[in-house]
């Protein structure tokens, strides 16, 4: 993702609004649509790609506790 796209490439991949970005991110809605038309800062670049991040772990781990759950319910068995 190019840095001067970000925000409108992160909002239509995950289909939110600028205010929902920032609420997620930890930026207000005005500076996210500052960012949509200007430059996006280093600091909000960081953010979203840790949001990025925390979501794919957060996924992983589900993997997981479904994995642990299964076997435990076909050792249970």
């Amino acid at each position: 993702m190019a840095n001067d796209n970000l925000i409108k490439q992160t909002c239509k991949e995950l289909n939110l609004t600028y205010k929902q970005l920032g609420e997620l991110i930890g930026y207000s809605e005005s500076a996210v649509k500052n960012a949509a038309v200007g430059n996006v800062s280093e600091p909000m670049s960081f953010a979203i790609s840790q949001y990025f991040k925390i979501q794919d772990l957060e996924a992983k781990l589900k993997t997981c506790e479904d994995f642990k759950q299964n076997l435990k319910d076909f050792l249970n068995s």
